[in-house]
Order: C-alpha cells, then structure tokens, then sequence
C-alpha cells in the first residue's frame, strides 16, 4: 500500500478552529483540516505554508505540531502532520474547497469529518477551551 505524507493546518481564532469542506474527489463533501501534500524536498512547515497559500490565498505563521496521524485508507496510508497555526490576516478565498466554517468546541461535532481528521476532533476541542479559558482570564 502507498503511502501519502501530508500536512495540515489547525487554524485557531477566538476559540475557533477553521474547517473545510471538500469540494472534489472520492470525499467530495467531507470535512478536513486544510493543508496537502509535501512535496520532494520541502520541509513539512513551508508545505504548510504553500498549501494554505494555494487553497486559501492566505498568509499562515505555523506553530506546534499537535499530532501526526497515521491512517489507513482504503486505497493508501495516510501519514497527516497536524500543526496548530494562526492567521496573519483575516483574508480568506476557497480556491479548492465547497465551503468553510470557524468551528467552536460545540460544534466540532456538527459536521461529517474525513476518518484521518475525526481523530483529532477531541485533541482539538480541549485546544479550543484551554485557549478560551485563558482568554477569560486575562
């Protein structure tokens, strides 16, 4: 089986995390973290970089990484490296995607998340609430 290496963006703003929804392919409709694939020779933060450039015409500083994600699917494994980012600027565009949503730890759980990406949703949500939690404290 073929193995995939890709990275993803964990977008977080005001207690929200930035999710896409596929607009393509065999998960056409599915929910992901927006990121792809690393390409010979690049390291997986400047992928990151590239990739949020490409898919969303926006300007990203990548932080820690959160998680890697190992995942089989059906027709290939899935390695995801997952790392929490912020926004440089407030200007999004889906160039690849059907739709986007800033998602709160309430309703991380409302959309149909691709299999790699659903594993994280609970690593994500106490994200979330521990950054709400120190916005509340300040």
């Amino acid at each position: 089986m073929k193995t995939i290496e890709v990275v993803a963006a964990i977008i977080v703003k005001d207690g929200q995390v930035f999710a896409t929804q596929r607009g393509y392919g065999e998960w056409q409709g599915w929910w992901e973290f927006p990121g792809g694939k690393i390409e010979s020779g690049e390291c997986p933060e400047a992928a990151l970089v590239r990739e949020i450039r490409e898919e969303l015409d926006a300007e990203i500083e990548v932080g820690e990484l959160l998680e890697t994600v190992e995942w089989d699917y059906p027709k290939f494994h899935l390695t995801m490296h997952c790392f929490v980012c912020a926004l440089l600027s407030d200007s999004l565009h889906l160039n690849e995607h059907e739709a986007a949503a800033w998602l709160t730890p309430e309703t991380l759980h409302s959309v149909r998340w691709l299999p790699a990406d659903e594993g994280l949703v609970g690593k994500i949500s106490g994200l979330l609430n521990s950054e709400i939690q120190k916005n509340v404290s300040k």
